[in-house]
């Protein structure tokens, strides 16, 4: 859809607008009720990997997958947690190495052929110089013969 165009009141409030878009910048003495009354906890913990280790403090030796944050269902005995992103795994750092030795046979099979490919440009043009001193020869002897 199209965007909403917003326009920009200032501090003017009127009973025409909807909804107000607030942000608290300074508590006050007393509590707001339904608003810092109560301390709810987040709902879910982090996810990334560098985020539970800063979370729970951990080492880099540390298993991050012990400490993952989980959440209980309501009404079941099962646990819920996320999959853990940019977790180095021994498979990952296995792709890694196979991409990189994969990366350095096709450095080491491209020089190959650079250097087959350059003497056999050599080879030509040796070829050429040949047939053309060859072609040469034959116009002089037959100027030659002509005189």
């Amino acid at each position: 859809g199209c965007r909403k165009r917003k326009s920009v009141r200032g501090c003017v409030v009127g009973p025409d607008l909807a909804t107000l878009s607030l942000v608290m910048v300074k508590k006050g003495a007393e509590e707001l009720p339904g608003l810092t009354d109560d301390q709810r906890p987040r709902r879910l913990g982090p996810k990334r990997a560098s985020n539970i280790r800063k979370l729970f403090a951990l080492e880099k030796k540390d298993d991050v997958r012990n400490f993952v944050v989980r959440r209980e269902l309501e009404g079941k005995k099962k646990k819920k947690a996320p999959k853990i992103q940019r977790l180095v795994t021994p498979a990952m750092l296995q792709r890694k190495r196979y991409f990189r030795s994969q990366t350095r046979q096709r450095m080491v099979l491209s020089k190959k052929l650079k250097q087959e490919y350059s003497k056999r440009v050599v080879e030509y043009r040796q070829e050429q110089k040949e047939l053309r001193a060859a072609e040469v020869a034959k116009k002089k002897k037959e100027k030659k013969a002509a005189k």
